[in-house]
């Protein structure tokens, strides 16, 4: 029976759990919190509950999933793989001890996987295709925002990363968006912003950054990121002679130009696409299992994942020099 260590029991370990049970249906969790509440709600689901990730460590699992608040993965990281163990680990904001965690985890023959979901999104993949194939300048237009408390109104945003100035909401926009533009339009030649603070909100960071962007390649685009739209707001604009591309983050919101009719036409990626209630109309699950298959596949079969620790890094310098 293979086995699973999953660091944090919030939406992000929860949803990797549902994921593993989905995908090996026999597979033991191990699960550390060091939230009381969050550990007792662990081990009323028949999760093997651990306070510390020492203890949890010592019962040798196959695979872990650092599932904690960004900004803290670095070391966590760093004691999972001395262990030879393979680690799956979500957006982290911060590029700490990142040559250090890869010089480690070859040394101990375990795997680092980082996190970046967008990129197994068959929308996403069909969009590059179509960048790909068209032979000719383009330009875009990306805009995704949702106001802060909205992102998870259970919970206070002062109690909750996003609104910390280290790892905010709009740093992880652009954390989570900005890997598939990269490899999507490429390099980056050229960056610049700008930015503000709009809303009333108890926040020591501005809330709404516009980045323009040139790629090595010659595209460009203009990229805006907010917490301030009331209404959760995904969209994208991709302009070229003979290409115009348009998503407004939905299942059935892609559309692109068909030359041979020369119409619009509605793209198709998925048969069906699960939604997990409490998020976001545009949050769907099917990326989330891609990547945790990938994850797998990584660790099974050396197939390499399609982001790196450092496409993070060079994600993250992207990120400081627009100020977010």
């Amino acid at each position: 029976m293979k086995s699973a260590l999953i660091v944090g029991y919030g939406s992000m370990g929860r949803r990797r759990i549902r994921i593993l049970k989905s995908l090996i249906p026999d597979i033991k969790i191990i699960c550390v919190e060091k939230n009381p509440e969050r550990l007792k709600a662990a081990s009323d689901e028949g999760l093997t509950g651990c306070e510390s990730l020492d203890e949890a460590l010592a019962l040798q699992p196959d695979y872990a999933f650092v599932c904690t608040s960004p900004g803290h993965h670095a070391d966590i990281i760093m004691s999972i793989i001395v262990h030879g163990i393979s680690v799956f680990t979500e957006l982290n904001l911060v590029p700490d001890k990142y040559d250090e965690l890869l010089s480690v985890a070859e040394k101990h023959n375990a795997k680092i996987f980082m996190s970046s979901t967008m990129l197994y999104d068959k929308k996403i993949q069909a969009i590059m295709h179509i960048v790909k194939n068209a032979d000719e300048p383009l330009s875009y237009i990306y805009h995704i925002g949702q106001y802060l408390p909205d992102w998870h109104p259970w919970e206070s945003y002062k109690n909750f990363f996003i609104g910390k100035k280290e790892t905010n909401g709009v740093r992880e926009i652009y954390a989570i968006q900005l890997p598939w533009i990269v490899k999507t339009f490429g390099p980056v030649k050229k960056l610049q912003s700008a930015s503000q603070k709009q809303t009333a909100l108890d926040i020591d960071f501005d809330d709404s950054y516009i980045a323009t962007m040139q790629h090595e390649n010659g595209d460009h685009g203009v990229f805006v990121a907010d917490v301030v739209a009331r209404n959760a707001v995904q969209y994208l604009e991709i302009m070229g002679e003979n290409t115009y591309v348009t998503w407004n983050g939905k299942p059935d919101g892609l559309l692109y130009f068909d030359k041979e009719k020369g119409e619009m036409a509605e793209l198709h990626t998925y048969e069906k696409e699960e939604h997990i209630e409490g998020y976001a109309s545009n949050v769907f699950e099917n990326e989330y299992v891609d990547e945790v298959k990938a994850f797998l596949d990584y660790v099974e079969e050396e197939r390499q994942p399609l982001y790196t620790l450092k496409d993070d890094k060079y994600v993250l310098s992207l990120i400081d020099e627009i100020g977010a």
